[in-house]
């Protein structure tokens, strides 16, 4: 039988929870299956992405663990920054991968590789775990980031990479030859072009002000700019979307559901 889980909480850390979603293909005796992981944006909307996904986890026979990180942890003055990966000591990088391996104890998933994806605030936690864990991802999918982490080796973390070694004492980081061997893909709605929330975002970088003052500028930025460290990527500009998740989904599938029988 399926399992379609409520909140799990990470023993790792009780802060914060995760929810799953493992297909009836499913065996403890059986093949490890791969593993997606979806990271939502600022609405938190994890238990969406969980609905949405459950047809397709049985099409490809594939788990999904969806993370919830809550508001104002750790920093009750910044309520999203899982998305910077980095706050007040603690590692979302390393809550993340907690989860992961907590799951593979519990169920047969592959746990070493999986395929990631993200929407808005989780789409700038997907690019920034990217460069650090290119290793880990059989796959990664980056939705409509609204600010952005320039694969710049001159440039501090957040803005650029130069210092992200030793930010989180991670060797040979940031490995844009492993990134380049990564299916990659970027996916924004059409409409997705308002710029009031990017106006209002405080301390634009200069990458970010060279980008442009939409999610659709900004992605296209993003591509070209991985694509000059030697990163092979697919976008997808979804028809008559704006900035939503759940509506760019279709599109994240379909390239997912390839990505996963290429390695199978």
């Amino acid at each position: 039988m399926p399992k379609d889980t409520e909140l799990i909480s990470l023993t790792a850390d009780p802060r914060f929870f995760f929810y799953a979603y493992i297909p009836k293909s499913h065996s403890l005796e059986g093949s490890k299956l791969p593993l997606v992981v979806i990271i939502h944006g600022i609405k938190r909307d994890a238990k969406g992405y969980i609905d949405e996904m459950r047809r397709f986890c049985e099409q490809h026979s594939c788990a999904l663990i969806c993370p919830l990180f809550p508001e104002g942890v750790p920093n009750p003055k910044q309520l999203n920054s899982y998305k910077d990966l980095f706050s007040r000591g603690t590692r979302f990088d390393n809550i993340l991968l907690s989860m992961i391996e907590q799951a593979g104890r519990t169920w047969r998933i592959q746990t070493d590789r999986f395929y990631l994806h993200g929407f808005s605030a989780g789409g700038q936690f997907v690019h920034r775990f990217t460069y650090l864990y290119p290793d880990r991802l059989a796959a990664v999918s980056i939705g409509a980031p609204g600010r952005l982490t320039a694969p710049n080796t001159q440039s501090p973390w957040l803005e650029g990479v130069a210092n992200i070694s030793e930010v989180f004492g991670l060797s040979g980081i940031p490995n844009f030859a492993a990134m380049a061997r990564l299916p990659v893909h970027f996916v924004v709605g059409e409409k997705d072009v308002g710029t009031s929330m990017i106006d209002s975002m405080k301390n634009p970088t200069r990458f970010e002000i060279e980008a442009g003052n939409t999610r659709v500028a900004r992605i296209k930025w993003l591509k070209a700019a991985w694509e000059e460290i030697g990163v092979v990527s697919e976008m997808s500009i979804v028809p008559g979307v704006g900035h939503d998740g759940l509506e760019c989904l279709s599109a994240v599938k379909e390239w997912l559901g390839r990505q996963l029988a290429i390695g199978m």
